[in-house]
C-alpha cells in the first residue's frame, strides 16, 4: 500500500497541481513536476514563503525570468516592445534565474564579459543593463503584490559601462560625397541625396509617403520662398522621439521629390515598383567600398546635414527642428515667418559652387602609428 500523499495535492495530466487553503490564502497553481516527492517539496516551499510573507512580512523571492515576463505582458501596447523583448531574451540567458535580490553589477559581471568576448560594441551592452535597471526600479517602486509588498525592497545601482569604443560621426565633405554617391545605384543615390539635404533617418526616409506632402502655396502667399515649396509631416509612430517629424525641403531635396511622383502610388521612394525596408544593403556597403569610405554608414548622412548646417551657421534651434531632434517647441505650429526661416536656412547647404558650408574638421589618423591628427578642410 503506497504512502498517503500530501493534502492538497493532486494530478492532472501527468503533473501535479496545489489547491490548498494556506493562512486564510489558497494556493491554486501547478508544481511543474510528475514526481509526487518534487511536488510535496514545492508545497512545502510555497507554504513557507507564503508563512513568512504573511507573519513576518518577507517578499518572495522573485526571479529575473519572471519580472521579464511581467514587463513584456503589462507593456504590449509599447511601440518598442519588440526591442525590449530582444534585449530582455539575452539578459535572461544570462540572469534569468537569479532572484532579484541578489541582481546587482557583481552578479552581471558574467553577462557583460560574455557579452564582451563575443565582441559586442559597449553601446549594445549598456542597452541590456539599461533594462535590467529599469525592471528592477518596477519591482522596486510600483510593482506591489497581493500582500501589499514591492516585490523588490530596493534596487541597487546599476552603472553603464563607459563606452571608449564609441565610433565617432563621419561627416562627409563635399569631394566625398560626390566619390561616394556616384558608386551608388540610381535608386539609393536619390534616398542618400534626400537625406544628406533633410537630415532624416532611415526608417523616416524608407516609410515616406505622398499622403504627408503639404503644400506650403497659396493664393494668400505670393513670396517666390514658398512658391512650389512642400514639407511632409511624418506621423509620430514612425519618429525615433514620438513626436511628428517636419521634414523641411530644400531646393536639392524637392528636386529628388519632385523626380519620384508618378513612380509609386502610396511611398514617396520605391524600387522596383515596391517600398524599400532599408537603405543599408548591399549596394551601399560596395558603393561605400568602392569609394574607399569602408566606415561611413548611412546614419553619417545625417550628421553631415547638422554639421553643414552649424558651419552655414544656422541658430541651435533651427538645427533641432530641421533634424527632427527632441524639444519643448510643438513642431509642427509654425507661422509663415517660421517657415520662412526654416526653409532658407536648409538652402543654406544646397549643393552648388557658391552655396557649399567650409567645414574644418579634426579626424584622428588611425592608420598612422603616432596619434597625431589630421586637418583637413571640407570645402
Amino acid at each position: 500500500m503506497g504512502r498517503k500523499r500530501t493534502p492538497g495535492l493532486y494530478k492532472r495530466r501527468g503533473f501535479w497541481q496545489i489547491d490548498k487553503k494556506v493562512f486564510g490564502e489558497r494556493l491554486c497553481e501547478s508544481t511543474g513536476t510528475s514526481d509526487l516527492e518534487e511536488a510535496e517539496k514545492y508545497l512545502a516551499r510555497r507554504i513557507e514563503t507564503l508563512r513568512q510573507t504573511l507573519v513576518y512580512g518577507v517578499r518572495p523571492k522573485r526571479t529575473f525570468r519572471e519580472a521579464a515576463t511581467k514587463f513584456l505582458l503589462e507593456n504590449q501596447h509599447m511601440r518598442s516592445i519588440q526591442s525590449y523583448a530582444s534585449k530582455l531574451k539575452v539578459v535572461v540567458a544570462y540572469i534569468g534565474d537569479i532572484t532579484l535580490d541578489v541582481i546587482h553589477m557583481g552578479t552581471l559581471q558574467a553577462f557583460i564579459e560574455a557579452r564582451r568576448e563575443a565582441g559586442i560594441k559597449t553601446r549594445t551592452i549598456n542597452h541590456g543593463l539599461k533594462v535590467v535597471r529599469r525592471l528592477l526600479n518596477l519591482a522596486a517602486n510600483e510593482w506591489i503584490d497581493e500582500h501589499g509588498l514591492t516585490w523588490l525592497f530596493k534596487a541597487p545601482k546599476i552603472k553603464l559601462l563607459p563606452e571608449h569604443d564609441l565610433r565617432k560621426p563621419y561627416p562627409l565633405n563635399w569631394e566625398e560625397q560626390e566619390r561616394l554617391f556616384q558608386e551608388l545605384p540610381p535608386h539609393l543615390e536619390r534616398m542618400a541625396l534626400f537625406a544628406v539635404n533633410t537630415g532624416c533617418r532611415v526608417q523616416e526616409i524608407c516609410n515616406l509617403q505622398w499622403q504627408w506632402e503639404q503644400s506650403l502655396s497659396n493664393d494668400d502667399n505670393d513670396d517666390s520662398v514658398f512658391k512650389d515649396a512642400s514639407v511632409f509631416i511624418v506621423p509620430e509612430q514612425l519618429v525615433k522621439n514620438s513626436k511628428d517629424r517636419l521634414i523641411v525641403l530644400n531646393q536639392t531635396a524637392k528636386s529628388v521629390v519632385d523626380s519620384m511622383r508618378d513612380k509609386h502610388a502610396t511611398h514617396v521612394f520605391s524600387y522596383q515598383g515596391h517600398p524599400l525596408k532599408q537603405m543599408c544593403q548591399d549596394g551601399w556597403d560596395d558603393a561605400r567600398k568602392r569609394a574607399g569610405l569602408d566606415d561611413v554608414r548611412v546614419h553619417d548622412l545625417k550628421h553631415t546635414f547638422g554639421r553643414r548646417l552649424r558651419a552655414a551657421g544656422v541658430s541651435f534651434e533651427d538645427r533641432q527642428d530641421l533634424l527632427g531632434h527632441k524639444s519643448n517647441r510643438i513642431t509642427t505650429h509654425y507661422s509663415a515667418a517660421e517657415l520662412y526661416n526654416l526653409i532658407a536656412a536648409a538652402n543654406k547647404v544646397c549643393n552648388s559652387k557658391d552655396n557649399r558650408p567650409k567645414l574644418v574638421l579634426l579626424k584622428n589618423a588611425s592608420s598612422r602609428k603616432s596619434p597625431a591628427s589630421d586637418l583637413r578642410e571640407a570645402s
